[in-house]
């Protein structure tokens, strides 16, 4: 953005009641890949600052009633605290909300993976049972705002668009990093900074408990599609990524979740099954639930005495993130 246009927008969204640009990040925290950014929509802060007030904004559902956010909440670990989602116009939905903590690094989205891009997920989400709008609608209405309306045309030259919303929003959901935990701390060398308990538990989770062959990496998902066969036992089972491949070995497989804040994000699993995370060890401990498509290879049964469950919980709360930077934007 040249000089002078971003000195305007600073004017521009300072009269019209918007916050100015922010200071956000998109670094990769240490240990950490860098976030692959689109070439079609590059990061800048005052794009980011836009998608803020987006993602934040519930005029942009069709009941005018919830935003991305509603679904996302910091107090449920960017979930939100149900087993499944309630949408649009107060409609239950059959999936959980996941986590949006590093949904930057993924390149497949929702549960299944049908969505191959952040943008596209943003628009799945806008125009489907989540937010239950009509974008065009929706941005007809935007353009009668002065401060989108500004923001917009420094941002992208244009009016307010549906191309436009896709691309700030997705590009504000880039700077949901998660990795600066106790966890990470400790790993960088600060000895104090998780507990005994928890140690033991990371030598639990990447050994006896072998969590790591699925939670893997420093997002601590291998984002593949497994079946541990939760739901399988339903009169018609939710057929997860085989809807989407095609394929009757990915029946009932679902991408597996990120562990990073994972003591916030009960209930567990795609149709929150599980309660506690005690419950979710439990499950996954015990080798899965048996079905035809149960990825045996992966699950294997370990038994873990209290004390050894105690601390691999211990390090699943060592993983916890420091959401202080997520606040509510100030909206035009």
């Amino acid at each position: 953005m040249r000089p002078i246009a971003g000195a305007l927008l600073a004017i521009a969204m300072l009269f019209l009641g918007a916050p100015t640009a922010a200071d956000y990040s998109w670094q990769a925290p240490p240990g950490f890949e860098p976030m692959p950014i689109p070439d079609d929509n590059p990061m800048s802060q005052e794009k980011i600052a836009l998608g803020h007030q987006l993602y934040f904004d519930p005029r942009l559902s069709g009941d005018g009633q919830r935003s991305c956010y509603s679904c996302h909440v910091t107090e449920n670990g960017l979930t939100d605290g149900r087993p499944t989602a309630l949408g649009a116009f107060d409609k239950p939905l059959t999936r959980s909300a996941p986590t949006m903590w590093n949904v930057g690094y993924h390149s497949e989205f929702y549960w299944d993976g049908r969505t191959p891009t952040l943008e596209k997920q943003v628009l799945g989400a806008w125009n489907g049972g989540n937010m239950g709008a009509d974008p065009d609608a929706i941005v007809a209405a935007l353009n009668h705002i002065d401060g989108y309306r500004a923001q917009f045309q420094l941002v992208f030259g244009t009016d307010v668009t549906v191309d436009g919303v896709q691309k700030a929003v997705a590009s504000y959901m880039r700077t949901l990093i998660c990795g600066d935990t106790p966890f990470d701390r400790w790993q960088q060398g600060d000895a104090s900074a998780i507990s005994d308990a928890a140690q033991r538990g990371w030598e639990l989770f990447r050994g006896k408990a072998a969590c790591g062959s699925c939670h893997a990496g420093a997002l601590f998902t291998d984002l593949q599609y497994h079946n541990v066969g939760i739901g399988m036992d339903a009169e018609s089972p939710d057929p997860g990524r085989g809807k989407v491949s095609g394929e009757a070995k990915d029946t009932g497989a679902f991408k597996t979740p990120t562990l990073r804040n994972v003591a916030r994000t009960a209930p567990y699993f795609h149709n929150g099954q599980a309660a506690t995370l005690r419950e979710a060890i439990g499950i996954m401990t015990s080798g899965g639930i048996d079905n035809p498509y149960l990825d045996r290879e992966n699950l294997k049964p370990v038994v873990l005495d209290d004390r050894e469950v105690f601390d691999l919980l211990a390090f699943l709360q060592a993983l916890s993130c420091d959401d202080a930077s997520i606040g509510w934007p100030d909206l035009p």
